[in-house]
């Protein structure tokens, strides 16, 4: 469990929270159970460095406020549009016998042991994370999935997943999937029948005799010029006959 050192804070005007954040600091508060809400403020790399850690958002934090501990859970984060940097924090107050709705991220382990994946088969995942009911002192940091000897085909139901007493799905009147192992896509070209072929050598064929056709055309062409050109010189010769010396 991390532990942070906090400040608190009587900030009362939004120029005395933008004083704090210009020296560095993030505002933030302490809510839940039957104590007041606390204003605090804490280092924003401290912030940083938590956001930066997997499951931010489903791990106790013990924040050490004016010499006592509390147990804390991080349950939303501001972020200036410009910079994206945090400016604020809400934590909740750990309250045993309280109960809080939060989302769980799913973790998948032994990919190596996973028959259907060396098989080339693809984890299909259908739950990143998963909304639980549970008790504020008793919630998990994640929900583990075993995929050792799955084979291709196997869908793998909320059921298959391990959960420490009184820790619920908020999801409730069947066994949802969180996962499968499906076979793998492979674009596989279409054979040829002998109906293709056949209209396919028909093709060829008609536009091969287009082709001899066409040379014909030309040939035929070339020679009516050829003969125009001869008419035409016999002419010119009869219309000037070659005079007597």
């Amino acid at each position: 469990m991390n532990s942070i050192e906090v400040t608190s804070r009587n900030t009362s005007t939004k120029g005395q929270v933008n004083t704090l954040r210009q020296k560095g600091e993030v505002p933030g508060v302490i809510y839940g159970g039957t104590i007041e809400n606390q204003k605090i403020y804490l280092s924003k790399k401290e912030v940083k460095t938590l956001i930066d850690q997997e499951n931010f958002l489903s791990n106790i934090i013990s924040l050490n406020l004016d010499g006592k501990s509390t147990n804390v859970l991080p349950r939303e984060v501001a972020f200036d549009p410009i910079s994206d940097d945090p400016i604020h924090v809400d934590f909740l107050r750990i309250v045993k016998g309280a109960k809080i709705i939060i989302e769980i991220p799913v973790k998948f382990i032994n990919n190596e042991k996973c028959p259907g994946i060396k098989r080339g088969g693809v984890l299909n995942i259908v739950r990143r994370k998963v909304e639980l009911k549970c008790p504020t002192e008793n919630i998990p940091t994640e929900l583990v999935v075993d995929l050792e000897g799955l084979e291709i085909g196997t869908s793998i139901k909320f059921s298959s997943i391990n959960l420490t007493e009184n820790v619920k799905p908020t999801i409730q009147g069947r066994d949802f999937v969180i996962a499968t192992v499906a076979a793998p896509t492979v674009f596989k070209e279409p054979e040829k029948t002998a109906d293709t072929e056949s209209a396919e050598g028909t093709e060829e064929a008609e536009k091969a005799e287009v082709g001899t056709t066409e040379q014909s055309e030309d040939k035929t062409t070339e020679g009516d010029k050829t003969d125009d050109k001869s008419k035409e010189g016999q002419k010119k010769e009869n219309k000037n006959p070659t005079e007597k010396k």
